[in-house]
């Protein structure tokens, strides 16, 4: 069976058409603009992520030369639009998850925050949909319905009126325990259940598309979120698996099993994926600026493309440390007032030291983000262990970690970003545990296609679907445990002093 495979994602859409081995028949790909609006607004056309969708998923036949059996959809998770069920029109631009305009609203809903972190499992930010969705509806238009950009794409390619499981779990209005819209967490944003799409499983026939393969109807058999795609294609099954995947974003994700937890360490608790009705759920933390960051360093003429980054880089940074809250920080302090900062600048700090220290800020953000999960992981009742589940800290600074334990043993990466060998040596000894670099550039795609041939039928099971993943190199640490923790709370002191100003 062979399986369409679109990853819509940030600044591209990429397709692959994926043959019954996980061979790569054909790929397309076809880059989509975000606008900056100078408000803290990110913005996309939606005519232009459709048209995206549909090029690259016939590039990647033409390639191939060969048809579809199946279709499978991975989307951006927290990107909102409003639109005309009727007649499937845009109603709005879309609203990026990068946009942080709905910040005003999450202040005047403050009071609901620990309420709305008990019921989805998510801080009151506007990194997540509701916000975006309410800010719409104030700012926008009252017409039409809001959702998430796959429900809008599914509809358009004529699949029905669905979002999956994982996605719905970004969105801040979904129960996490039940897999279903909270009537509590929707009334507070001003949401009807009624309105919002089906929550369907991410491997089952959630409809049809004429839109490739010459008007032959296609099922559409795999949904999730990008992350929790590339989470699947690394083969993190198995609760306490780990993965970063370094795009515009870094994101990390952890697989804790079939009961959701509550992070205690200002993670994120979602869905990761559902089958048959019984979900598997994650933590992550995400880094909002990291392949973001090595743009901007080429935007302002420090690097000629992120291509250059490891030969544009000192051996080290010279004293100077860099926060790349560009964007503002997300998990664990959850603060979209943020802003970046270079510390410790002499007159003897070069060109090369600037592009070192943004190299070491990402993996330094990226090791504060596994603490906190190895806290979570580590704390009682976690992971099937005895005691209480963890509940969420009250709203604003992150709430107390569990009791320590051990660190995540590896972590897979994926990702544009993978290419510097100075960022994965960087992360690994901030860490202080292997990472395991994936060949494939394609995580995200390979696991929504894995999830559309269990969807299909053309597989049993998971284990069945889901291949172990290529490595590319295993990056062992390089510096000692003490060494790893002076350049850790530099870092600290660094995002300390950024996050007082």
């Amino acid at each position: 069976m062979n399986i369409l495979a679109i990853d819509q994602g940030t600044s591209a859409t990429k397709a692959l058409l994926v043959g019954p081995g996980d061979e790569i028949l054909g790929r397309g790909e076809v880059p989509v603009t975000v606008r900056s609006t100078g408000d803290g607004g990110a913005e996309t056309d939606p005519e232009e992520l459709l048209a995206s969708v549909l090029a690259a998923g016939s590039k990647a036949l033409a390639v191939a030369g060969a048809h579809a059996d199946a279709v499978a959809l991975a989307n951006q998770g927290e990107t909102v639009l409003a639109w005309d069920r009727a007649t499937g029109r845009p109603l709005s631009t879309a609203i990026s998850w990068q946009d942080r305009r709905s910040a005003g609203i999450c202040h005047r809903l403050a009071p609901s925050a620990a309420r709305l972190a008990r019921i989805t499992g998510l801080r009151l930010d506007p990194y997540f949909a509701a916000p975006k969705m309410t800010w719409l509806r104030e700012n926008r238009t009252r017409e039409g319905v809001v959702t998430t950009t796959d429900s809008w794409l599914l509809a358009r390619l004529g699949a029905g009126y669905v979002t999956d499981a994982a996605t719905a779990s970004r969105t801040l209005l979904l129960d996490l325990d039940a897999a279903e819209w909270s009537a509590d967490a929707c009334a507070t944003f001003g949401a009807d259940p009624a309105e919002l799409p089906t929550v369907v499983d991410c491997a089952a026939v959630a409809g049809e598309t004429t839109a490739f393969g010459s008007g032959r109807a296609l099922p559409v058999t795999g949904l999730a979120v990008d992350q929790q795609a590339a989470l699947l294609a690394e083969h993190c099954l198995t609760a306490g698996e780990a993965k970063c995947t370094y795009g515009t974003g870094a994101f990390l994700l952890a697989v804790t099993g079939t009961r959701a937890i509550r992070s205690r360490g200002g993670l994120a608790a979602s869905i990761a994926w559902r089958l048959s009705g019984q979900p598997t759920y994650c933590l992550d933390g995400q880094v909002y600026t990291a392949g973001a960051a090595i743009r901007w360093l080429r935007d302002l003429g420090l690097i000629e493309s992120p291509a250059d980054l490891d030969q544009g880089a000192a051996a080290d940074a010279g004293g100077v440390t860099f926060v790349p809250s560009l964007a503002g920080l997300g998990a664990p302090h959850w603060r979209p007032d943020a802003r970046g900062a270079f510390t410790g600048l002499g007159l003897a700090a070069t060109r090369a030291h600037l592009i070192r220290a943004v190299i070491d800020g990402i993996a330094a953000s990226v090791a504060l983000l596994s603490r906190a999960m190895t806290a979570d992981l580590s704390a009682p009742g976690a992971l099937g262990m005895p005691g209480t589940p963890g509940t969420p800290g009250a709203p604003g600074a992150p709430g107390t970690p569990g009791a320590p334990g051990a660190p995540l043993r590896t972590l897979r990466a994926d990702g544009g970003l993978t290419r510097s060998r100075l960022l994965m040596q960087a992360q690994a000894d901030l860490l202080q545990v292997p990472v395991e670099v994936c060949r494939t550039p394609d995580a995200t795609a390979l696991g929504v296609a894995a999830l559309a041939r269990l969807g299909a039928g053309d597989v049993a099971d998971l284990a069945a679907a889901v291949r172990p993943p290529q490595l590319e190199a295993v990056i062992e640490p390089s510096i000692t445990a003490d060494q790893a923790a002076e350049r850790n709370a530099a870092f600290a002191s660094a995002l300390g002093a950024t996050l007082g100003l």
